[in-house]
């Protein structure tokens, strides 16, 4: 005959067993719901990833002081659901900003601003291969994901590499743009270059100010295509 009594506590702790694997089972559950819609969320915001070099990065300032940091406060302004990643990095030529590139990709961007090439044309480095690590860092975004758009911002330099590097050097972002058919800004640093009290002592990073005119030239190209 069987003794009830003694299989009592085995048959709580059964039962014990069985409640709190159905409890672990029905937080899996949830947290699983918790994080889909995390993700979810995550989805429904837009990136703008600006990627270039110490302008990007705002070399001097706070990083809330560079213009990616204004865009973001005329987006937020807006209403418009898109999160800017500064992905300056000081130094930055068009070489090293060709081996970086796949690495910033790691995240979703609907939105790539490109500005680089003005460190390499302060080094004299030879423009076809300013050309040719341009064109591969638009391919490589291009590769990752098609459906993100590109805006290339234009550059200029002073003459002292002589009229002909200059005038080749500033050619270069147009073509690329009509070639690549993306969003071109014609002149990052339009009305900053070569206004003393719109930048640093170095007469080449701009100061907060200047970025706030940056920003204004960024905007004027990027807001038709955040605002559509």
């Amino acid at each position: 005959m069987i003794n009830f009594t003694r299989l009592l506590p085995l048959l709580l702790l059964a039962f014990m067993i069985s409640c709190g694997e159905k409890k672990q089972e029905t937080e899996k559950s949830a947290a699983e719901e918790v994080s889909e819609e995390q993700q979810e969320e995550k989805r429904t915001g837009k990136v703008i990833l600006f990627f270039g070099d110490s302008l990007t990065a705002g070399l001097g300032l706070d990083p809330n002081e560079a213009f990616p940091a204004v865009i973001q406060q005329k987006l937020d302004s807006l209403n418009l659901e898109y999160e800017v990643v500064n992905a300056g990095l000081s130094g930055e030529t068009t070489a090293s900003g060709k081996n970086r590139v796949s690495w910033v990709l790691n995240q979703e961007v609907d939105i790539f601003v490109l500005e680089l090439g003005a460190n390499d044309g302060l080094r004299g480095i030879p423009l076809e291969e300013t050309r040719k690590n341009l064109q591969e860092i638009i391919d490589t975004v291009k590769e990752k994901d098609p459906q993100t758009r590109i805006l290339l911002t234009g550059m200029q330099i002073p003459p002292n590499m002589g009229p002909e590097y200059t005038a080749e050097f500033q050619a270069i972002f147009p073509e690329l743009a009509e070639q690549n058919q993306i969003e071109m800004i014609p002149f990052l640093l339009e009305g900053v270059a070569g206004e003393p009290e719109l930048n640093q002592g170095d007469g080449i990073h701009p100061t907060v100010e200047g970025h706030r005119i940056v920003a204004g030239n960024v905007w004027e190209v990027l807001k038709p295509m955040v605002v559509e």
